[in-house]
């Protein structure tokens, strides 16, 4: 008990540490912003544009938070950095970045706080304390680090005197920073709190995410100039306008993506319910798609796009008569081509759905031998699709090692043993290899341990029609009769 007790109180430090932290930085803000005297249009005091710089985020927060069409184009919190790691460009920085170019670092650090306390919508003291206190310290971190450059490049004072070029050379330092600090205070939360750091980081740091931030760090430099140009704050504003409408469109896409990512759910549950032996069969086969890609080194796109394949390999069974599927006995020649059918049912099931890439031509395919003996088309070696060749090696070893109703799942070890020996034959040599290296690396049962299986009994109907079921997928492999691993 007391080793746990040990355990938890570097995380529940962490928090008062990084608020005491930030609030170290923020306190010169007292003295430097009454020094700072007339810094904009109008003759705007330090106070002042720090006043209405922390106004206009906090509104931005607000707006963006509630249900509605703007709602999701801010990020904070837990949600918010998971839509940041999606390349989702929050509105509100370059509003903080503008303060950065404005006030020295405790008065842009100051800019964050009325609005950091207002998100996440629901969240409670301490993650209303932590949002808070990260911003603070980035910001902080980032007007160091303007500071520096300009005193380096001799770019001081350029943003005072609207020189946009000259301007231009601590933005992306500024953007850099303020991403870097962010993934570090990230990564440490997760540290202490018993998860994996290097994915926090890689996900903070990765260029998708980077990216954006260098985006917002021009938008904010924008801000500035326009602000200490003769125009004043109002004209300073207006760069709000493009970025607001761009981030309402990527709202609107991520809509959609979530709205086809639940018909994607969907979709596999019909699967599980329509066949039910083989629960949680396209979850298994998608993760590993997924394991496979990463291990012969694609990129985490393609991996996604495989690992929906995997999901979805089999939805086109939903086009295949329930009595044929759980037929109490050997299939007919025209029930064996019912099920035959189901690689091309899937592929005109999921034809609208536009995200899915390579998960196409997998679902379709994913039945083809690399001897050139499968189906529906009956391709061999390289022209069966990658996708595919990688889908039908992850099927068929979740097949050998679930458990059914009427056998006993294999042992990892053998069934990578079998898919060595039809490799070149049944399987593609490459994906088979990436698989057993991939499973050298990773405990398989750990990784769908989550993953329900099928009933863990059935009636003897059903069992019966279980064992006809194997038939179908044994069969499916190609060459009747010809010793096939499993494809289902």
């Amino acid at each position: 008990m007391m080793g746990t007790r040990g355990a938890d109180l570097p995380a529940r430090a962490l928090v008062p540490a990084a608020v005491l932290t930030a609030a170290a930085c923020a306190v010169p803000a007292v003295r430097q912003l009454d020094g700072l005297g007339a810094v904009g249009g109008a003759g705007a005091t330090g106070w002042t544009v720090c006043c209405v710089l922390a106004a206009v985020h906090a509104g931005c927060v607000v707006l963006t938070r509630e249900r509605g069409p703007w709602a999701g184009l801010a990020a904070p919190g837990r949600a918010g950095r998971a839509r940041e790691a999606d390349g989702a460009p929050p509105l509100v920085f370059p509003v903080l970045l503008a303060g950065v170019f404005l006030l020295p670092p405790s008065g842009a650090a100051l800019v964050a706080v009325p609005g950091a306390l207002l998100a996440p919508l629901g969240a409670g003291a301490g993650q209303r304390l932590w949002h808070a206190a990260r911003l603070v310290l980035a910001l902080y971190a980032a007007g160091l680090v303007r500071a520096l450059c300009e005193r380096a490049c001799g770019a001081q004072g350029a943003v005072q005197r609207a020189e946009l070029p000259l301007a231009l050379v601590a933005a992306p330092f500024v953007a850099v920073t303020f991403a870097l600090v962010l993934a570090v205070l990230d990564g440490t939360r997760t540290a202490v709190t018993g998860g994996r750091v290097p994915a926090t980081l890689r996900r903070g740091l990765c260029p998708r995410t980077v990216g954006p931030h260098l985006v917002h760090g021009a938008a904010g430099l924008m801000m500035a100039v326009l602000w200490r140009s003769a125009y004043g704050p109002v004209a300073g504003l207006f760069v709000l306008l493009p970025m607001l409408l761009s981030s309402w469109g990527f709202a609107q896409y991520r809509a959609e993506r979530a709205a086809y990512r639940a018909t994607i759910g969907s979709l596999v549950k019909s699967v599980d319910i329509k066949d039910r032996y083989t629960c949680g069969h396209g979850e298994r086969v998608g993760r590993a798609c997924a394991l496979i890609a990463r291990e012969l080194g694609m990129g985490e796109r393609r991996a996604e796009e495989l690992r929906l394949a995997g999901l979805l390999h089999d939805v086109g069974k939903l086009g295949v008569p329930t009595r044929v599927l759980r037929k109490n006995g050997p299939l007919t020649p025209a029930e064996r081509q019912e099920i035959e059918r189901h690689p091309e049912l899937g592929d005109e099931i999921v034809r609208g759905i536009g995200f899915l890439g390579e998960a196409r031509p997998a679902i379709l395919h994913h039945h083809e031998r690399y001897d050139g003996d499968g189906y529906p088309y009956g391709l061999a070696g390289a022209r069966i699709p990658q996708a595919a060749r990688i889908v039908a090696v992850a099927d068929a070893f979740d097949a050998m090692t679930s458990t059914r109703s009427y056998r006993r799942g294999r042992p990892v070890e053998a069934a990578l043993a079998e898919l060595e020996r039809c490799a070149g034959s049944q399987f593609d040599p490459q994906a088979v290899g990436a698989l057993v290296r991939a499973l050298a690396k990773h405990d398989w049962a750990r990784l769908v341990a989550d993953v329900p299986g099928p009933p863990s009994a059935l009636d003897a109907e059903d069992a019966s029609a279980a064992r006809a079921g194997a038939g179908h997928g044994a069969a499916a492999g190609g060459r009747p009769g010809g010793g096939n691993v499993p494809a289902r």
